[in-house]
């Protein structure tokens, strides 16, 4: 039971950002939020003693840290496409 709860829960994770069509900016923040998430996790899971889960953790944390570096890029591109567009015209 506690495994499929853990899977719904990344499910809407994963699922959920896409769904809701969120500005760069807002994407941004739930990355921030989400690093600072698994770094308490981290914590916590050393706190305990479970190297596996800690080691997980970090897995996590560095794959939370290249998206949010890639959407910290798209959002650079996206206000430099965005302000070059009007001298154009």
């Amino acid at each position: 039971m506690k495994l499929h709860t853990l899977a719904l829960a990344a499910l809407v994770a994963l699922a959920g950002p896409a769904l809701a069509q969120q500005t760069p900016q807002d994407t941004m923040k739930s990355d921030k939020a989400q690093i600072k998430s698994d770094k308490d996790k981290i914590k916590a899971d050393r706190k305990a003693g479970d190297k596996d889960a800690v080691k997980a953790d970090k897995d996590k944390l560095k794959a939370d840290k290249a998206k949010r570096k890639a959407d910290r890029k798209a959002a650079r591109d996206a206000k430099k496409a965005a302000k070059q567009e009007p001298s154009t015209k």
